[in-house]
């Protein structure tokens, strides 16, 4: 059976010195910000790709980046030293938080709890306030990293996957452990919640995709085996009827976020993809593009047409 999925590449950006390890949206659906291995954190704009513009450099890797569009400020993880608050206006730095020198995996700010959430090398969660960025608490239950963050803003729970395999699920509020999910057998790189909140993906080392039913106290609806290696990245597209995976094994894989149905595989051979791990996937509501960068320090932004 023929695929329906059209993908085409719209463009390579380059200028990181180093693997490229993550991607987030700003605040207008065309922009976004990249980091990398190299310290650089980099803005795009897909209505003119090949133009990004250094917003700020640190001294360390950066695997963790947040936007905070109600302030135009930028969270960066600097690996070893915490979370860095940029004003985006001025490009200045509005406040240095120290952290546990361990490195920074996720940043998750959630306006409707007023805090920020921070997956720690060492385990730990850090929890800060919005408006000051004080560190508040830091709630460790495995001295394994932190390494995903999500929210659900139904269910005001916080999805942690964990490399000691398990998702945990807190209470956004109190921090309460309420669920412990232990069906995968390595460390888990990814948890993302559907957008109505009713269902939890997960995947990671294993290279298996799991659904939860966060709705029914997570009991599991199932798993697919979705990669040859380790799945590092899970986003939805902004309708919310598909999704995409992306690998250590080079390749992007699109999905029907209904029936898990694989839809198109983008790789090297047949797209021009990645020559090594893909890294983080950025869905955005322009044109329905889709971008993805890799430790073959460039950024792809991919045409997706169903």
């Amino acid at each position: 059976m023929a695929s329906k999925v059209q993908v085409a590449k719209l463009a390579t950006l380059t200028g990181h010195r180093d693997s490229v390890y993550t991607l987030v949206p700003a605040g207008e659906e065309h922009l976004f910000f990249s980091a990398a291995g190299d310290g650089m954190v980099v803005a795009w704009d897909l209505t003119a790709p090949e133009n990004g513009e250094l917003v700020a450099r640190v001294s360390a890797s950066v695997y963790a980046l947040h936007h905070v569009p109600q302030r135009n400020l930028l969270l960066i993880g600097q690996n070893q030293e915490g979370v860095q608050v940029i004003d985006l206006a001025s490009k200045s730095i509005l406040k240095s938080v120290p952290l546990p020198k361990v490195a920074i995996f996720d940043i998750k700010a959630v306006p409707e709890e007023g805090r920020v959430y921070v997956g720690l090398g060492s385990g730990g969660v850090a929890v800060l306030d919005l408006e000051t960025f004080e560190l508040q608490t830091i709630i460790r239950k495995t001295d394994k990293s932190a390494r995903t963050l999500a929210y659900n803003k139904y269910s005001h729970e916080l999805a942690v996957g964990y490399s000691d395999h398990k998702i945990r699920i807190f209470d956004a509020q109190s921090m309460e452990l309420k669920y412990e999910l232990a069906s995968h057998t390595n460390s888990v790189f990814s948890v993302a919640f559907s957008p109505d909140g009713k269902l939890l993906l997960s995947a990671g080392r294993d290279a298996h995709l799991r659904v939860w039913n966060a709705g029914k106290n997570y009991t599991e609806k199932g798993y697919v085996i979705a990669h040859m290696y380790a799945i590092n990245h899970i986003t939805y597209s902004p309708s919310g009827d598909y999704f995409a995976t992306c690998s250590m094994d080079k390749s992007i894989k699109v999905w029907d976020a209904h029936t898990f149905k694989l839809l198109k595989v983008i790789d090297k051979v047949r797209h021009g993809g990645h020559g090594t791990s893909v890294n983080k996937l950025f869905w955005s509501a322009h044109q329905n593009q889709l971008v993805s960068c890799s430790d073959d320090r460039t950024i792809s932004v991919w045409d997706i047409n169903f």
